[in-house]
């Protein structure tokens, strides 16, 4: 009767999967769910004092960032300026 699933089962159940998702969708299916379940451990792993060190290490680097296209605005504008400043002294 209902005895629970056999290997033969399986096996059909499997080859139904391939044919219908093809193995280059299964094999990059297999390689997200590794990765997630490698991050997951690298995660719990991890010390909350290390972890608030690489935040406090992005955040300023995110500011740098920041700051630094404000400046490349600024210098834009600044010559995007002059230049208007030029053609109105030229006629």
């Amino acid at each position: 009767m209902l005895s629970g699933i056999s290997i033969w089962q399986l096996l059909i159940v499997l080859a139904i999967v391939i044919m219908i998702f093809g193995t280059k969708k299964l094999r990059s299916l297999g390689g997200d769910l590794g990765g997630a379940v490698k991050g997951f451990k690298k995660a719990m792993n991890e010390d909350p004092a290390d972890k608030k060190d690489e935040e406090a290490k992005n955040l300023t680097h995110e500011k740098g960032d920041e700051l630094e296209k404000d400046a490349d605005f600024a210098e834009k504008d600044a010559k995007a300026s002059a230049d208007q400043k030029d053609k109105q002294d030229k006629a």
